[in-house]
């Protein structure tokens, strides 16, 4: 019978099954005597001495404690995923559990201040009560999850909150420091059950590649939101707390005010912002909010009809039956129709646009189930189905512009302006209409959208004006069909403002106005007064050096300025995509102080709502949690959600073909 080798002898026993032999060798160091290696340290620890085996636990503390110096090194780089130790290791159970091997994921120490820090942020990024973490369910699951932390209270989570916000802020600051030009406001006041009022103030910038910023900065509470003063307050509020004085261009807000608080704005951006057309950039009213001031009248001047069509799909929709048998009917009479039957959610107005445009394909399928069903009673006449064919025509062109406010891609001011002015004229004509229905309808759209655009088309005009493929030409046409005769007076308003101006930013102070001319695309500069010397110096010869200066005055003098070059100039194709902030980039050098000039004007936005609001038939209102909370806690929660979420910028390009009807 051969001898057994007593060292070679564990090599027969069953696979370690352990967790720890994923970061740990087993090594012979003499007869007999076996010891665990570290993978990460090199350490060795006792294993076994003849039959004496010494197990594992401290193995496991060695890892899952922290104790492994190279683990602790990887964690501080953040090279490792944090990764809790499993119960076992900390608390025995009497109950036998089946072992799983896993991935190879390195142990970490357990960090409570981490923890913490990441509640705060779940709290932010899903909007979660502060109180949820007194909540026993959840304080149950965190401690089964985790035994070893300690939960926190809400004065606790509150101020981890709180802080949260005020690194998210540092990073802000250094963005807004940087920018280039100048940064436009938004201000949308939110109403609550307490009837104080929360202005939320938004920028919106260009930065020194030229891509579009927005940036929730504020979220400041108003005792009297109905006041005179609630706006330019909460303005005011905002460039002292980001240091923002002299960087201010425009301001937009969301509803329409008093003539004292408009003069109260005003005032203040005459103030702030003194050179920039003494407060003439201001956009008194909101496109999203105007848009559903409009078809919430719209709506109400045909709520009868289209109260009857609401009917009727809710009476398809409500019964499984008979939405079986509207489809199959739709299928026999072959209705070449793609859309489907849908009930509207009446606090968002396109989804009531959608189900008047999709009944109103479908008619044919609802006057077939008038008379097979008994049942579906009051059902639209010809008639009706006729008036909400043309209710819909007069709807698309608001649901058209409104939708272009929820795209992804970054619009620029002059986008609106094709959109605006041909509203303004389709309704006009419409309000001379012989049919009744028609003229009333437009009547009232007319009066409200009247209203934006003679508070926001001098803005819309001169942004329009900086896209090289229109400039005065569209305003020209446009106005001609708007005012007819009148057409050269509100002309002459946008073309001395856009040079009275343009003047303005070549007044400006260093580093806003070009008394450095770019050499090239690359930023190298040189002084002006240091070219005029370089000519004198290289060209002075005997007698000439007074000649050479003369040369220079008088050219200086007799060429035309940038902008009145930029207008004579031939327009440029009208192509079916144009990134208008990519052609004044690439145009910079040629026009140093009118590039800056059209930034900061093409970054003026018209609408003060995020794209999930631009359909709402109301305002916002705050909520009552966080109407009970401190207002500095309110602005910090919502806010870093801003924040915390990733910005997507990228260059700004036209989603639409602009075609000009003759």
């Amino acid at each position: 019978m051969p001898l057994i080798d007593p060292v070679a002898q564990p090599t027969k026993r069953r696979k370690k099954k352990s967790i720890v032999w994923e970061h740990f060798t087993i090594e012979t160091v003499g007869p007999g005597c076996r010891r665990a290696c570290c993978k990460q340290c090199k350490q060795s620890f006792a294993y076994s001495t003849g039959s004496k085996v010494a197990g594992t636990s401290h193995l496991k503390r060695h890892i899952a404690k922290g104790t492994c110096p190279v683990v602790l090194r990887n964690q501080e780089k953040n090279q490792l995923v944090p990764f809790s130790a499993p119960s076992k290791m900390g608390t025995i159970s009497n109950t036998p559990k089946r072992r799983y091997r896993t991935a190879s994921v390195p142990y970490v120490t357990f960090d409570a201040d981490q923890c913490r820090h990441e509640i705060a942020k779940m709290i932010i990024m899903h909007d979660y009560p502060l109180h949820i973490v007194e909540h026993p369910g959840f304080v149950s699951f965190v401690q089964n999850l985790q035994p070893r932390f300690d939960m926190v209270s809400f004065n606790t989570v509150q101020g981890d909150c709180v802080a949260t916000y005020l690194r998210e802020k540092q990073s802000i600051q250094k963005v807004i420091m940087g920018v280039p030009g100048r940064i436009c406001l938004t201000l949308d006041m939110w109403s609550s059950c307490r009837t104080t009022g929360y202005v939320f103030v938004t920028g919106q910038f260009f930065d020194n590649d030229w891509k579009m910023h927005h940036k929730l900065l504020n979220v400041i509470m108003e005792p009297y939101p109905d006041s005179d003063t609630a706006f330019s307050h909460s303005v005011a509020a905002c460039l002292s707390d980001w240091s923002m004085d002299g960087k201010l261009f425009s301001v937009t807000i969301n509803q329409p005010l008093s003539e004292r608080a408009i003069d109260n704005l005003r005032a203040l951006l005459s103030v702030k912002n003194p050179l920039m057309l003494s407060g003439q950039l201001l956009l008194e009213n909101c496109l999203a909010r105007s848009l559903s001031s409009i078809v919430r009248d719209a709506l109400y001047t045909a709520k009868g009809i289209v109260d009857k069509v609401r009917d009727s799909v809710k009476y398809v929709k409500t019964s499984e039956s008979l939405e079986e048998k509207f489809l199959d009917l739709k299928q026999k009479l072959q209705v070449p129709s793609s859309k489907n039957l849908v009930l509207d959610d009446q606090t968002k107005w396109n989804t009531t646009y959608e189900m008047l445009l999709a009944a109103s394909e479908l008619r044919e399928i609802f006057s077939c189930l008038d008379t097979s069903d008994p049942d579906y009673k009051d059902a639209p006449t010809m008639e009706d189905w006729k008036q909400i064919e043309t209710f819909c025509t007069y709807l698309k062109p608001l649901f058209d512009i409104a939708n272009l406010l929820t795209t992804t891609t970054t619009l620029t001011t002059n986008t609106f302006f094709h959109e605006a002015w041909k509203i303004q004229l389709e309704l006009a004509r419409a309000t001379t209409s012989e049919d009744p229905f028609i003229s009333s309808l437009t009547k009232s759209m007319l009066d409200n959208f009247d209203k934006y655009w003679k508070s926001c088309c001098f803005i819309l005009a001169i942004a329009v004006v900086m896209d090289p493929r229109f400039k005065m030409k569209l305003v020209e046409f446009s106005f001609s069909k708007i005012y007819g005769d009148e057409a050269d007076s509100y002309v002459k308003v946008v073309n001395e403002g856009i040079h009275e101006l343009f003047q303005e930013y070549v007044a400006l102070p260093l580093p806003l106005t070009p008394a450095y001319a770019e050499e090239s695309a690359n930023g190298t500069t040189v002084k002006l007064e240091e070219a005029q010397d370089a000519v004198v110096s290289n060209n002075g010869l005997a007698g000439l050096a007074d000649f050479d200066m003369y040369m220079i005055e008088t050219n200086s003098q007799q060429s035309k300025s940038e902008l009145d070059q930029y207008l004579e100039e031939s327009l440029l194709p009208r192509v079916h995509i144009f990134d208008v902030m990519g052609w004044w980039k690439l145009n910079r050098t040629k026009y140093p102080t009118l590039s800056k000039m059209a930034r900061d004007i093409l970054s003026i936005p018209v609408c003060t709502v995020p794209g999930s609001s631009v359909f709402d038939m109301e305002p916002r209102e705050m909520d009552s949690y966080r109407c009970s909370l401190r207002p500095e806690t309110v602005e910090a929660l919502i806010c870093a959600k801003n924040w915390l979420q990733p910005e997507k910028v990228e260059a700004p390009v036209p989603a639409v073909k602009m075609e000009v009807p003759i």
